[in-house]
């Protein structure tokens, strides 16, 4: 489905947003990476970090993949997503099905495994060069939406899925500010 055929509806959220909301996502999925960590730890008698290391990564990815697909099918959100106002639709406006939404799970790989890739061919080392190519990758694969007539990050173009912006109509926000809720 081309740019052209979409159906009118609300349009991406501006950059910035997208990514603030990436950069919370981050800390959301921070602690499910940990809590998915100790529970693997117990299980498996985990008693060094390199102990078990691809089982674990094994684990991540799944638990990762779980949070996400489950939350883009029902509802079209996470957390952080409903926080930033940002919905995830099929590029047709309706909602994700599961396969879809596995597809880009593994497609939004695609926001770091060319800076990872850097890392390991270079044989660079250490945290604050990790943070500098990694966010370096991050941004210049974000800067690509704007590539797009719609805006739309690569990965939601090539799995058939749009992020939309589902803030209110400014009037209606407008008539928010100043009231009193107790009337």
């Amino acid at each position: 489905m081309s740019h052209a055929d979409l159906p009118p509806g609300p349009s991406a959220p501006p950059l910035l947003r997208r990514l603030l909301c990436l950069v919370y996502e981050g800390v959301l999925l921070f602690g499910v990476v940990v809590l998915v960590g100790l529970v693997y730890a117990g299980l498996v008698q985990q008693r060094h970090a390199l102990q078990g290391q691809w089982g674990l990564r094994i684990v991540l990815f799944l638990a990762l993949g779980a949070y996400c697909i489950w939350f883009w099918t029902h509802g079209g959100q996470t957390l952080a997503m409903k926080t930033w106002h940002i919905r995830l639709l099929q590029a047709d406006g309706r909602p994700l099905g599961f396969l879809r939404a596995g597809l880009r799970y593994l497609l939004c790989w695609l926001w770091f495994l060319p800076a990872l890739a850097l890392l390991h061919l270079s044989g660079v080392k250490g945290g604050v060069a990790t943070a500098v190519v990694l966010g370096t990758g991050v941004l210049g694969y974000a800067s690509l939406s704007r590539l797009h007539p719609t805006r739309q990050f690569w990965h939601d173009i090539a799995c058939g899925t749009r992020l939309v912006d589902v803030r209110p109509p400014k009037a209606a926000r407008a008539g928010h500010v100043g009231q009193n809720p107790r009337g």
